[in-house]
């Protein structure tokens, strides 16, 4: 689930104070805790294990960024290709450390990784309440000429009650943004 609260393996300079050093890179192994620190720190993601992080950044690390500012983790992009359909992109989390936003760091690093993955299409899933994510969203698809929609997805009764959880999950709506890619005409 995309959160935003405010850009694989290219560095990145536009939008951040002149002297500043971003980069925006594919993580490694080494990034895995740092991921999972930045997601933790949103207060709004659902954070996952230290060790789903780490071993997200073994396998699904061609999928997903990490970007640094001044060499510092300062947000990350989780994502990968949908089994079923390898031209679709997936962005499960998006996180930017509350430091480093308004920088426009979450586009940035979006935009970097559909470049390097280039897919056909990316799907995400978005509460409805989460501005700043549909904002990101809405904005990758018109700066690539795409359309994007919305369709409900996961209602409150796919998730576990609050009595299981500690809190009801709110539903989640799918937003497919398309046609992207080298060959999407």
């Amino acid at each position: 689930m995309p959160h935003t609260a405010d850009t694989p393996a290219q560095n990145s300079a536009e939008s951040s104070p002149a002297s500043e050093r971003v980069e925006i890179r594919t993580p490694t192994v080494a990034d895995g805790a740092s991921l999972w620190r930045l997601a933790a720190g949103t207060g709004v993601l659902d954070v996952n294990t230290p060790y789903a992080y780490i071993l997200w950044t073994r396998d699904f690390a061609e999928t997903s960024v990490i970007a640094e500012v001044e060499g510092e983790p300062a947000g990350f992009i989780s994502g990968y290709r949908r089994p079923e359909d390898p031209q679709t992109l997936f962005i499960w989390q998006v996180a930017v450390d509350s430091r480093f936003r308004g920088r426009r760091l979450a586009s940035r690093m979006l935009t970097t990784l559909v470049e390097a993955v280039a897919p056909q299409r990316l799907e995400t899933t978005i509460t409805a309440d989460n501005a700043a994510s549909i904002a990101l969203f809405t904005g990758l698809a018109r700066d690539k000429g795409a359309e994007i929609t919305t369709t409900r997805f996961f209602t409150e009764k796919d998730f576990p009650s609050a009595e299981e959880s500690g809190e009801q999950h709110a539903p989640e709506d799918l937003y497919t943004v398309a046609p992207l890619g080298p060959n999407a005409d």
